[in-house]
């Protein structure tokens, strides 16, 4: 059975981890090293997608806003919600969004949270009835992965509503804490890594960034 490594970061600042993950990617498209999962929290941050358009901005600067290649539209990231990053081979991108998906809905039903997937490109993510509890926005250059999911676990949600959240006006956002599940970020980040592998039919393998980027650096 492959392996998937799996990085725990901490908390990130946006465009350092999209500089990681560009570093990384080169590698695994190389064949340098496996594909790999990082985990990780960031500062609060809005990010568009290649979908977004400008009147789903935020009316005011108090929240800074970067611009990504991702899949998508525009989303709010910050602490208490858990970032994961899969940088991994895709032979076939749609597949690869709805296995993520059935990873994310299963490890949030595992938490006791009653999450769905919903039918409709607009509607890509995981649901709680018409509530959104996870986004999933992904870039696939030369058959790898970058970017990928949130799930809102204890964080703010009040962002959400400064913007037009996923390009759904009328959207609801929800977070595991909202739905009565008190599971931190540190606990619910192993429940996802495990459905993660299992879902793409993988070993995890827990590795550090020191060690991620040694890697990098050696095979550069």
């Amino acid at each position: 059975m492959s392996e998937l490594w799996t990085c725990h970061l901490g908390q990130v600042e946006y465009r350092e981890a999209v500089a990681l993950q560009e570093r990384l990617r080169e590698r695994v498209q190389a064949g340098d090293l496996p594909d790999l999962l990082l985990l990780l929290e960031h500062p609060p941050v809005y990010t568009t997608g290649r979908r977004s358009e400008p009147g789903e901005l935020p009316v005011d600067d108090a929240i800074p806003v970067v611009e990504t290649d991702r899949g998508g539209k525009l989303t709010y990231h910050g602490p208490g919600q858990l970032v994961g990053y899969p940088i991994m081979h895709v032979p076939n991108v749609r597949a690869f969004v709805e296995t993520m998906e059935a990873a994310l809905v299963t490890a949030l039903r595992e938490a006791g949270v009653d999450a769905r997937g919903r039918e409709g490109r607009e509607y890509t993510g995981v649901w709680v009835h018409r509530r959104k509890i996870a986004s999933i926005g992904i870039h696939v250059a030369r058959r790898v992965s970058m970017h990928g999911f949130a799930v809102n676990v204890d964080n703010d949600l009040a962002p959400f509503t400064r913007v037009v959240a996923c390009g759904l006006p009328d959207v609801r956002m929800t977070s595991l804490a909202a739905e009565g599940v008190h599971e931190g970020v540190a606990c619910f980040r192993k429940r996802a890594a495990y459905a993660f592998a299992r879902a793409y039919g993988l070993r995890q393998r827990i590795v550090s960034r020191s060690r991620l980027e040694a890697r990098a650096c050696v095979s550069a």
